[in-house]
């Protein structure tokens, strides 16, 4: 299995639309591993581990995020997946 991980930063109106709680839902219902938490600009970040269709699920559901967010762009930084996560939370 090949396994990867994307660490995202999601802009636009992402925060106070419960991206974080959906985004973990998805994660979690996918099996894909990882955090998600709010940042002091405004955005949203995520670090996704998993199998690569899961993670490639994911990411494609942060283009759009949940019926009320309005994401304007999504960044991508591919990293070396390092299996640290024992499941996907919400950090602060």
């Amino acid at each position: 299995m090949d396994s990867i991980r994307a660490h995202l930063i999601i802009e636009g109106r992402v925060q106070g639309v419960f991206f974080r709680d959906t985004t973990r839902r998805e994660a979690v219902g996918l099996g894909v591993k990882g955090w998600v938490k709010n940042r002091f600009d405004g955005s949203v970040e995520v670090v996704a581990e998993g199998p690569r269709d899961k993670v490639e699920q994911l990411v494609q559901w942060c283009h759009h995020g949940p019926s009320y967010a309005q994401v304007t762009g999504v960044k991508r930084t591919d990293e070396e997946f390092t299996g640290e996560f024992d499941d996907f939370r919400i950090t602060f």
